[in-house]
């Protein structure tokens, strides 16, 4: 009787799953397909690209931003050598698209434990205008992504423009299918969800914001020792009574990992960043995972009705896949450029291997309780719970700013 009732409670769990994604799903359609609003003006804008070594997909996703359908902008690629192996993926993009305004810089000066941070105070010295927008490397933009974050900046009370992502496996492997799909099916409908409860959360791959308001919250050193720098910024940005705005754009970001050794290692990154964050909302996700609870009537009884259970939720979940991947390719083809991949990955979701994907998120979920130490790029980080962050009494818009040095060439 015991095993029945804790079966009967899984297959409940199951199907609030399934009811969590079809919602998260149909948010995310929603957003994908709204007419998209012009913005009033279109200021000069400098793009921040902090880059460390070359990786897959990288001269692509470079690209992407040198063909930006927008009238001003300046691009910036912080490393922290001459050396770096992307300094001749960029200098590649600077023979063909020479009418872009592009510079590398290289300066390894190290200012705290989050590297991606201290390139960023590195770069911002040869920053030329007001609005920054920062963006990681493995981010493919589609052309009016500019246009979109101008917008999105202009609403009221707008202190910090975030985008919505969506995984581009660089490779056509299971493993690296599977990544993507932790990307787009998991956390892109969770943070729809989590914008329709009235959560505020920045999302780091790329983001917009006003110089000005960089300055109010203590500028890039005040993230530098925060693994979260995303998640403190948007913090910072609240706390000033300013929102954080969802920019009606989609980009995509890499997913270059084809063993489940180098995913299982990426992905607890993540799991232990977010869980340092808020541990208890972080706890609760596993009810996301629906065909995870449906296994358990199946172990618990191995009765029909329980393989029954398992086998509508997994089409349940496995047409919510093939309806998300195909909004997702209709929202990139109506942009009209990107990448092959970009155009086509969406097609090659393995909806099949669902299951399987929920058990690898859940088994890094479980993982993430175990310690906070993290790997990102070689250095051995620890992900922490930034404290409350202190509004700023005064703005500091007059401080002198550092003489420009010089580029790599």
């Amino acid at each position: 009787m015991i095993a029945f009732s804790l079966a009967v409670a899984a297959a409940v769990l199951a199907f609030l799953g399934v009811v969590q994604t079809v919602m998260g799903w149909w948010l995310a359609d929603r957003f994908l397909t709204r007419p998209r609003r012009e913005p009033p003006n279109r200021p000069p804008i400098t793009i921040l690209k902090p880059l460390y070594g070359d990786e897959p997909l990288l001269e692509a996703a470079l690209a992407s931003f040198c063909r930006l359908a927008y009238p001003r902008f300046q691009i910036l690629f912080g490393v922290g050598s001459e050396t770096d192996s992307a300094v001749p993926v960029v200098q590649s993009l600077q023979r063909r698209y020479p009418h872009v305004d592009m510079d590398i810089v290289a300066d390894g000066t190290v200012h705290g434990p989050n590297r991606k941070v201290g390139n960023l105070i590195n770069m911002l010295k040869y920053a030329k205008y007001d609005v920054l927008v920062i963006a990681d490397s493995d981010v493919h933009a589609p052309p009016d992504l500019l246009d979109r974050l101008a917008e999105a900046l202009s609403r009221l009370n707008a202190g910090l423009a975030t985008v919505l992502y969506a995984g581009l496996p660089a490779f056509r492997g299971l493993i690296c299918r599977m990544g993507a799909m932790q990307i787009t099916h998991i956390f892109l409908p969770g943070t729809m969800l989590a914008r329709r409860i009235g959560r505020q959360d920045c999302l780091g791959a790329a983001m917009a914001l006003h110089r000005t308001e960089l300055d109010r919250i203590g500028g890039f050193p005040a993230l530098v020792n925060h693994l979260a720098d995303d998640a403190v910024l948007g913090q910072k940005i609240r706390d000033l009574g300013q929102d954080v705005v969802l920019a009606d754009s989609l980009v995509l970001t890499t997913v270059p990992e084809t063993t489940l050794r180098a995913l299982f290692r990426h992905e607890l990154r993540w799991a232990r960043t977010i869980r340092a964050l808020e541990a208890i909302g972080f706890g609760a996700s596993i009810l996301q995972y629906s065909l995870f609870w449906a296994l358990f009537p199946i172990l618990l009884t191995n009765d029909l009705w329980a393989y029954g259970v398992f086998g509508v939720v997994w089409v349940a979940r496995m047409m919510v896949t093939v309806g998300f991947d195909g909004g997702i390719e209709r929202r990139l083809s109506r942009e009209g450029e990107g990448p092959e991949q970009a155009m086509t990955y969406a097609v090659a979701s393995p909806a099949w291997a669902l299951p399987l994907r929920d058990l690898l998120s859940v088994a890094v979920l479980l993982a993430s309780f175990f310690s906070r130490r993290v790997d990102w790029r070689g250095h051995d980080l620890i992900a922490d719970t930034p404290p409350p962050s202190v509004r700023p009494t005064a703005r500091n818009d007059d401080a002198p700013r550092p003489r420009k040095g010089s580029p790599v060439e």
